[in-house]
């Protein structure tokens, strides 16, 4: 296959959870109405927010309260798996919306997962991180087995989008504050054992790289693992328009956020 060009969009500044996710799906339907080329997004969140995966109950696993006294947000995906607290300051989000025609991946959804997070994988090793995929959809540390990117996807209308992050810094205390812990004695047993199961940039590394650095590090993995020319776009006005609306009317609408 030769070289292909996807677009890449990135801004410096973060958004609320409600409109990325309203992106990535404004983004899904512009790619599946050929108003837009494949796409990968790099993106944070401003401020800090807990998704939990579309099959899953809020009130069963966020503490709305704890949410609400500290300022993060709370949202439901479109993609399946488990709840994430995406931090501020600790996390990179990447998307790529692909039409599932596209010969760079596989129909195999599991296939798909390995080739995306291979190019993760790949921009991981230029930060000096020495990671493996674990299937089905994490990317987990060669030397100690410890998480340090999680992803999900969803097919709809001819188009795949996947959405990872990237743990630049983990703070395991918070992220279980934010969620039901059924049983508060058994909580610092779980805190314990998850700080055993997921490590980040900064533990691993002894410092924070800058997210210019990570962000840079995921292009240039992707793009080599996808054997595509990144270029660097603008979000057109009507995808702009689109995630608005979409995250009023669907992110942010109770009925949406409560389903389950």
């Amino acid at each position: 296959m030769s070289e292909e060009k996807w677009r890449l969009i990135w801004v410096e500044n973060a958004a609320d959870c409600y409109y990325n996710m309203g992106l990535d799906k404004a983004i899904q339907e512009a790619v599946a109405a050929r108003k837009a080329r494949n796409t990968i997004r790099l993106y944070r969140w401003k401020p800090s927010a807990v998704s939990i995966g579309y099959f899953q109950s809020m009130n069963k696993v966020v503490n709305i309260e704890n949410c609400k006294e500290k300022e993060v947000d709370y949202i439901r995906r479109i993609t399946g798996g488990g709840a994430v607290y995406h931090d501020f300051e600790g996390e990179l989000t990447y998307s790529v919306n692909c039409l599932d025609e596209d010969p760079r991946l596989p129909q195999d959804i599991s296939k798909i997962y390995e080739k995306i997070c291979g190019g993760v994988v790949l921009g991981l090793t230029e930060l000096g991180i020495d990671a493996e995929f674990r299937p089905i959809n994490d990317i987990n540390l060669k030397s100690n087995g410890k998480k340090i990117s999680g992803s999900a996807l969803t097919r709809k209308s001819g188009v795949i989008l996947q959405h990872g992050t990237i743990l630049r810094k983990v703070n395991v205390e918070k992220m279980f504050s934010l969620l039901v812990v059924p049983d508060e004695k058994f909580k610092a047993k779980m805190i314990s054992s998850a700080k055993e199961r997921v490590s980040s940039l900064e533990v691993e590394l002894g410092v924070a790289p800058s997210f210019e650095k990570i962000r840079n590090a995921m292009i240039n993995g992707l793009s080599s693992v996808l054997d595509i020319e990144l270029i660097h776009e603008k979000i057109i006005d009507v995808e702009h328009e689109n995630a608005n609306r979409i995250a009023h009317e669907l992110f942010k609408d109770e009925e949406w956020l409560f389903k389950r």
